[in-house]
């Protein structure tokens, strides 16, 4: 029987999309939330194992290592989906910047660490971690500097994990420009965004999880960070 993948951030748009994805593969899903959603149930229907955790709280991110590892002994990937948004002014800078490194970097790094022996133990000849980082981790953003500059620490950490765990866990990152705008985003906005790109649309969930399996099929690829922008860097 094939390994789970754990998914971070299953609750909705790009995580919930993946697991639904590899539930209808048969493949199991472990998948993690911070706060309850509608889609949870549906979710859990469908056989994923799911598990609450708040990754900006140690002992929640403690509990949640230790029961990983006491109930899930092999591992299929890991996939770092798990993501905040904040911008300069949110809220205090010293906790804008903690609470995006917590996300972004702290958490990934915690559990690749710790699940390592978990995804040897389920590699199918090898194994996968994939580091959803973004766009801005490359350009910079003057208005989510701590948001951007915690993506490009994960982008980095790609590079660091993809030499420490290779040959039998390959590990990888995704980058995403714009998936899918969000319900509040006025027609000003999404004509603004869409204009940033050379295909001037949205990529959709399906764009990601297209991504996932070319990175979990290849017996190859490691190290790469694989850009879903639709060309930005030609506009």
């Amino acid at each position: 029987m094939t390994a789970p993948v754990l998914i971070t951030g299953v609750g909705q748009r790009v995580g919930l999309h993946l697991a639904l994805a590899f539930l209808e593969q048969g493949v199991p899903v472990i998948g993690t939330y911070r706060r309850e959603r509608e889609a949870l149930a549906g979710l859990q229907a469908e056989g994923a194992r799911l598990y609450p955790a708040d990754f900006c709280h140690e002992p929640s991110l403690e509990g949640l290592i230790a029961t990983l590892r006491d109930r899930h002994p092999a591992l299929r990937a890991i996939i770092h989906n798990a993501s905040d948004w904040m911008k300069e002014g949110d809220a205090p800078d010293a906790e804008v910047m903690t609470r995006m490194m917590q996300v972004h970097v702290n958490a990934p790094y915690r559990l690749n660490l710790a699940l390592a022996e978990a995804l040897k133990a389920g590699a199918d000849p090898v194994a996968d971690i994939i580091h959803l980082t973004d766009y801005v981790a490359d350009t910079g953003s003057a208005k989510h500097i701590a948001y951007a500059a915690s993506k490009a620490a994960l982008a980095n950490m790609t590079l660091s994990f993809a030499k420490r765990l290779g040959p039998t866990v390959k590990v990888n990152a995704i980058a995403p420009a714009l998936i899918r705008f969000n319900e509040h985003d006025d027609e000003t906005y999404r004509q603004k965004a869409l204009a940033k790109s050379v295909m001037g649309k949205e990529g959709g969930e399906a764009e990601v999880w297209h991504t996932v399996q070319y990175l979990m099929q290849s017996q190859y690829v490691t190290g790469r960070t694989l850009h879903l922008d639709g060309g930005r860097h030609l506009v």
